[in-house]
């Protein structure tokens, strides 16, 4: 075959345009949609239409099922970008439908970055698609449960497409090399190295080994090298969108890394983000969240290195900033656990939302001038200093009438363990000095105050 990029005919078409499937046969991926007895492929043989979301990365083959249908079912194709659409272009594109139906042809309605309309413009789909005048196909990269409106989904079945694997990205490669560059030889490690740099995208992979070849070419290189690779390639960035679902993703993957005691994931996961280009003081933030959410008072010293950890990227930036941030990191997922802090707080907040506003007890109240000392402010407080062990017991700090709430119960694990013994043994002197005003008459005033 001849060499794609030789080709006399002009304009030259991408080579991610220039493969794209003709056929569903022709689809590398997404097995667990379009293989057999698989729900895309009994709707491509049942010849029968329905609206739908394609929700996957990008480079995923979205664009070009929805092509295929098309071609597939006869129908018109009408594509629409959510990123430079509005709701006039959805008329214009309603009104090439209405057309092509008294032609007596149906139309698919692409709509890619579908997640990119706003309520209003997703709304505006709603009564074509109800009508049948449009099968809608929407494109996102982002979660529809959040990005897509539960009217439009609820009119729409939600495929997820998957990225492709290593032996998928080989397959196309040897497919494409084939095809545009037969001439062209590569290092079996060269083709690790130029997959693995695609990340599970074959729109990628394909524009990848266009510029390869282009600079092999330049360079009178055959065969393609890794390093050669390396060389050729600027630095790529894994995939990674710092406001869309893969972002919040690993953050969620690194934090449950951390929470399971699992160092090298933790480290993993921190690694990719900032290998894909997260702000490492945004991750710096979310290590501090997780000392104190998740270790709290087990170990207070991961608050305090979480917090190092982030003042010396500020001092230093990379790559000393980074390591200090794997060293918090790891010190976290091996530290001792605890969401005792976490849940006594969120308890806390929740009764406070809920109840009455307590005026604070008389004896707790600042008495700082004469009136508010004769009013009784402060009166019959206890100073915990001059009581022995330094502890009031039997004293009551909060609001009159309310009873102790036991929001915090710390955990049988690190320092807590040590902290729940210390409260018991206070509570165990509450109960002795509550005993004896009781049996004295002194109605829980340990110092006799009525």
């Amino acid at each position: 075959m001849a060499d794609l990029f030789d080709a006399p005919e002009s304009p030259r078409l991408p080579l991610a345009e220039a493969m794209r499937p003709r056929a569903i046969s022709e689809v590398i991926g997404q097995k667990h949609l379009l293989g057999p007895g698989k729900p895309l492929a009994l709707a491509f043989q049942s010849g029968k239409l329905h609206s739908m979301i394609l929700w996957g990365p990008p480079g995923v083959g979205k664009t070009t099922l929805a092509r295929l249908m098309a071609s597939a079912f006869d129908a018109e194709f009408s594509a629409l970008s959510a990123v430079f659409s509005g709701v006039k272009d959805i008329r214009e594109a309603v009104a090439k439908a209405e057309a092509a139906r008294a032609r007596g042809r149906h139309t698919i309605l692409f709509v890619d970055e579908v997640h990119r309309f706003n309520k209003a413009q997703q709304d505006a789909f709603l009564p074509y698609v109800e009508q049948g005048l449009v099968t809608l196909v929407g494109a996102t990269t982002e979660n529809p449960s959040f990005e897509v409106n539960s009217a439009l989904l609820s009119r729409a079945a939600v495929y997820v497409l998957q990225p492709l694997s290593a032996d998928e990205l080989a397959e196309l490669f040897e497919r494409a090399r084939a095809f545009a560059c037969p001439d062209l030889a590569f290092e079996a490690d060269a083709r690790d190295r130029l997959t693995g740099f695609a990340d599970g995208d074959a729109r990628r992979l394909l524009n990848l080994l266009e510029q390869v070849h282009t600079a092999a070419t330049t360079a009178g290189i055959n065969p393609v090298t890794p390093a050669f690779i390396d060389e050729a390639l600027s630095r790529n960035l894994r995939r990674f969108d710092k406001g869309g679902e893969a972002f919040y993703d690993q953050i969620s993957a690194l934090h449950k890394s951390v929470r399971g005691s699992d160092p090298d994931a933790a480290l993993y996961w921190l690694c990719r983000m900032l290998d894909g280009g997260a702000e490492p003081l945004y991750l710096g933030r979310r290590l501090v969240r997780m000392a104190v959410e998740d270790i709290g008072l087990a170990d207070p010293r991961a608050l305090e290195i979480c917090l190092n950890a982030c003042s010396t990227y500020e001092r230093l930036g990379s790559p000393e900033g980074e390591l200090a941030l794997a060293q918090a990191a790891i010190f976290l997922a091996c530290a001792a656990k605890s969401n005792a802090v976490y849940k006594a707080y969120n308890a806390a907040r929740k009764f406070v939302a809920n109840d009455v506003s307590r005026p604070v007890p008389i004896h707790l109240r600042n008495a700082p001038t004469k009136l508010m000392k004769n009013l009784g402010y402060g009166k019959a407080y206890r100073y915990a200093h001059d009581e022995p062990d330094g502890y009031a017991a039997g004293e009551s700090y909060l609001p009159e009438g309310m009873g102790r709430p036991g929001w915090y119960e710390p955990v049988a694990r690190g320092l807590e363990a040590r902290i729940a013994e210390k409260l018991e043994r206070l509570r165990e002197l509450d109960r002795l000095a509550e005993a004896h005003a009781a049996r004295s008459g002194l109605n829980g005033k340990p110092d006799g105050s009525q």
